[in-house]
């Protein structure tokens, strides 16, 4: 077992490692248990969330283990290079990693639970959502400041962005961070990240323009290139989804 500890957190590691080490019969499960595993646990009475990731393929075992930092290492290191560059995203409390001689097994990412109103992906299902074009907007400076400050998150969709209202003082919270590079930004990668966001032009149209505005770029310039990001990665999802389906077939 290896594991780093936030300093803040280094009096409580006896309590985290024992979260750990007995994570199937403690905590309580949280979201969606399909691909890893969530639960939260209390430390201190505050909530914290722990993810557990699933282990890898073989060839990603020998990876991870050998050549490769895992999923929750980078999850740990980005959030804390996020805290840094003063970017929101859930305080991260440790990472925990389990390897058997060349083979990378189990990891785990701590981090604070935070408690949020909804995420972007709301914006996508209910129009009705109150300053709805306001929070859109807030969003998309969000993202411009990502860009400015060289961030590029490539796991830049609905579910990954938690938002808190405050009453019109819109916060933006960065979460499954485990994807992330950190250089300068040419004007086509920085518009290519919003082709997963969504599939309303009405949304692309609002996003085109306050990107327009903070990057002081034409605005036809940007919808057509966000627009036909969009497009171009929603033809390529739906291609992966159908050959699935003739792959699976027999099934």
């Amino acid at each position: 077992m290896n594991y780093i500890i936030n300093k803040r957190f280094q009096a409580f590691e006896t309590t985290l490692t024992n979260f750990i080490i007995n994570f199937d019969t403690l905590g309580d499960n949280y979201g969606n248990q399909d691909r890893n595993s969530l639960k939260l646990f209390q430390l201190q009475g505050e909530t914290i969330n722990v993810k557990s990731f699933r282990i890898p393929n073989l060839v990603n075992q020998i990876a991870y283990c050998l050549f490769r930092k895992s999923k929750a290492q980078r999850s740990f290191e980005y959030a804390s290079r996020l805290k840094e560059l003063g970017i929101g995203t859930p305080n991260p409390i440790a990472y925990y990693e389990f390897k058997n001689f060349f083979l990378f097994k189990k990891s785990f990412y701590i981090s604070e639970h935070l408690n949020y109103d909804l995420t972007y992906r709301e914006l996508t299902t209910d129009f009705n959502i109150p300053n709805y074009e306001a929070i859109l907007r807030a969003f998309t400076r969000f993202t411009f400041q990502l860009h400015e400050k060289g961030i590029h998150f490539l796991d830049h969709s609905p579910g990954n962005t938690l938002v808190q209202l405050n009453n019109g003082d819109y916060k933006f919270y960065l979460v499954d961070l485990n994807r992330m590079e950190f250089r300068a930004l040419d004007f086509e990668t920085r518009i290519k990240n919003f082709s997963r966001l969504t599939t309303h032009k009405s949304m692309v149209e609002i996003m085109s323009d306050e990107y327009a505005k903070c990057s002081k770029e034409n605005y036809n310039k940007v919808f057509q290139l966000m627009w036909k990001g969009t497009k171009d990665f929603q033809e390529k999802y739906h291609r992966k989804r159908r050959l699935k389906k003739k792959l699976k077939f027999w099934k």
